[in-house]
């Protein structure tokens, strides 16, 4: 149902999804519905898609936090799945943040957001620990650094906050799966963004939302500000490839990324030249640690690569 006045406080758990429309906030709404909680799930336009049982859905901009806050007083958990296009990070992930941040602070609620690789600049290590150093080398890890600081200082202000970091997601649409990889696995080939034995970090989105589950569930044992790290899936482009030829039952042919062509095209496009300044993941193995996050909340939830790649192929 839509979320038209106060909502009366429900037993039990609530949770705000900011971004219920995107990819991640998609997977939270079912991932904490699922659990049991009692759902509020934001986005800009309408969610027909969302209507489940436990759900209910609040149409607004996300930036709009007195609608916001006059319609929802009262909430345990916010997740913030907002993602801004791509090409504007630098001019809406920061009023973004700061949106969320006033929601959790006039509310009492733990913030939730999850993390990338980013904050470890164009040179990451091959094994990214919580205690990795940030390197600010390029403008998407600049922009992360700089979110993810914008809330452990909010802790001084009482706002509980944690990043949850994982890898590129599998699952939806808008990802480098469907948009390159698999793009043309159906015709028999697989794009291949590098070197095809370099480990990548992977997040196959039903399983890190069902890591927010739980560690919301354990929030009280959480400091005021934290950083966790799920490691997902860790797999190669060969392993990928292979996945997906066991999937279709074919053999597929390999195609390598078209670089050099999308940075031709990219003096042109905004948003491919924010693409093109990711291209490091693919030529950098890289792979995440999980021993905090599960010391927290035990053993962390994992599908397979097959289980998580099934949906790509048709």
């Amino acid at each position: 149902m839509n979320l038209t006045s106060n909502l009366t406080r429900p037993r039990g758990n609530t949770v705000l999804v900011m971004g219920a429309r995107g990819r991640f906030g998609k997977a939270a709404v079912h991932a904490f519905a699922a659990a049991g909680w009692h759902v509020i799930a934001q986005a800009r336009s309408a969610q027909d898609e969302l209507h489940l049982p436990q759900v209910v859905t609040l149409q607004c901009d996300a930036l709009d936090t007195a609608r916001i806050l006059a319609a929802v007083p009262e909430v345990d958990v916010i997740v913030n799945a907002v993602n801004p296009d791509y090409a504007r990070w630098d001019s809406l992930l920061p009023p973004a943040t700061a949106a969320v941040i006033t929601l959790a602070k006039a509310t009492g609620a733990l913030l939730m957001v999850p993390g990338n690789v980013y904050n470890f600049g164009a040179g990451l290590p091959a094994v990214l620990h919580e205690d990795a150093p940030f390197v600010a080398n390029t403008p998407k890890a600049a922009q992360r650094i700089a979110m993810e600081q914008s809330m452990a200082d909010a802790a001084a202000e009482g706002v509980r906050s944690v990043v949850i970091r994982a890898g590129d997601f599998i699952g939806g649409t808008g990802t480098w799966l469907d948009m390159a990889i698999t793009k043309s696995v159906n015709k028999g080939v697989v794009t291949h963004m590098g070197p095809n034995d370099l480990a990548h970090a992977w997040a196959y989105l039903p399983d890190l939302a069902k890591v927010f589950v739980r560690v919301a569930e354990q929030r009280s044992q959480l400091a005021a500000f934290e950083v966790m790290h799920y490691p997902g899936i860790t797999a190669t482009g060969q392993q990928v490839h292979a996945a997906l030829e066991e999937l279709s039952g074919r053999t597929l042919k390999a195609k390598a990324m078209p670089w050099l062509m999308m940075q031709g095209i990219a003096l042109f496009s905004p948003l491919l030249k924010a693409v093109m300044q990711m291209r490091y993941l693919w030529q950098r193995p890289h792979q995440l640690t999980g021993r905090k996050l599960e010391n927290l909340i035990g053993k962390l939830p994992a599908s397979s690569l097959h289980e998580a790649l099934r949906a790509y192929v048709k």
